[in-house]
């Protein structure tokens, strides 16, 4: 993934958001990854690269292609492909684990070097947790009641500190849009659009004592709007 792309957070766990054709390729995809066939995993993902950071839909491990990596002891080579593909080093299992953690656990010290998150962006645990409390009340308050319905796993904010690119979207179904979020200094910037939770187009800048509403682009957003209507 390029310095200039932005990453997407999938958060999505309920099998019926998909297609059977996208289930069938996660599937096969979280299979290949389960069993060890790096050969399967390499191919899916040169043909699905937004796959990733993803793992099993509905599946209750929350393990990532690199978390499988992490499990089975694979070559460090392999690891280093995914990372170069884009795979989160900080990404955390439904346990909170790190492939890191995981690879430390079960003795493969060969991958410690290559798992080992490279920070670019140093935020103290205390603070990103704060704006990470703030940043999933926010999304709350924008998407109501879809967050509970759909069953969404909120955006962890940990995985932009290792991003050239701080920057990441959060697609929320059944809201007709999502959040856009980038990391800069210690301000989270969130721009959110909704065509059923109070119209689209909404800013918020956000750091550890809270959120505020960006209204001038509130303002912008709407005459822009108004033209297009």
């Amino acid at each position: 993934m390029g310095q200039d792309e932005v990453s997407t957070w999938d958060g999505v766990t309920l099998r019926s958001t998909y297609s059977d054709k996208v289930i069938e390729g996660r599937d096969k995809l979280a299979d290949a990854a389960r069993d060890g066939d790096w050969s399967m995993v390499l191919d899916l993902l040169e043909a699905h690269p937004a796959w990733i950071n993803s793992g099993r839909v509905g599946g209750g491990s929350g393990y990532a292609p690199l978390h499988q990596v992490a499990w089975h002891g694979a070559d460090a080579d392999i690891a280093h492909r995914l990372v170069a593909y884009g795979a989160w080093r900080t990404l955390r299992t439904a346990q909170g684990e790190r492939a890191i953690d995981i690879a430390d656990r079960r003795g493969h010290r060969h991958l410690l070097a290559p798992l080992t998150p490279v920070v670019h962006h140093h935020l103290p645990a205390a603070t990103l947790s704060s704006i990470q409390r703030h940043f999933h009340t926010l999304i709350h308050e924008r998407a109501a009641d879809l967050i509970t319905d759909q069953q969404l796993r909120l955006p962890e904010l940990e995985t932009l500190t290792e991003q050239p690119n701080p920057a990441c979207w959060f697609a929320v179904p059944g809201m007709y849009g999502g959040f856009s979020y980038r990391l800069t200094g210690a301000e989270l910037t969130v721009e959110s659009w909704s065509r059923i939770a109070g119209g689209s187009g909404w800013r918020h800048v956000i750091d550890e004592h809270g959120a505020r509403l960006d209204d001038c682009f509130q303002e912008f957003s709407g005459h822009r709007r108004s033209g297009h209507a």
